[in-house]
């Protein structure tokens, strides 16, 4: 009975973590210019991933990096609608807590960018 009533509440937390998700996703791609950008490069580096990489490791790490910018660019995402919802007007801190959120993404878009090169430089012999 306890295990039945647990599986019921899990199955139910999972619906609803799962919609709550999809409406997150809806919202970042529907108001973020920058998510939908990020979004259609880590689509199209899909497929190349499994052309570059030679290993299954270099083809995780591949799409790790590229959901790794998805991901960070939804939590700066957060960090503006937060900053916005507690109002328009101009704030010290309020900026610094959305270019502290940008500095994020563009680290992790560094990232993406050192990875992909390193690992099409090793496997296409480039620069030797």
């Amino acid at each position: 009975m306890v295990f039945k009533a647990f599986t019921s509440f899990l199955s139910r937390r999972v619906i609803k973590t799962t919609i709550l998700a999809y409406q997150g996703l809806v919202t970042a791609f529907s108001g973020q210019e920058a998510f939908r950008f990020e979004l259609a490069i880590f689509l199209i580096s899909i497929p190349l991933a499994f052309f570059v990489a030679q290993t299954n490791l270099q083809i995780l790490l591949l799409l790790a990096v590229g959901i790794l910018v998805l991901i960070i660019e939804l939590l700066n995402t957060a960090i503006e609608l937060v900053v916005d919802r507690i109002g328009l007007e101009i704030n010290k801190l309020s900026g610094q807590a959305k270019d502290v959120g940008s500095s994020a993404v563009f680290l992790s878009l560094l990232l993406f960018v050192v990875v992909w090169t390193v690992i099409i430089i090793d496997n296409f012999s480039i620069l030797g």
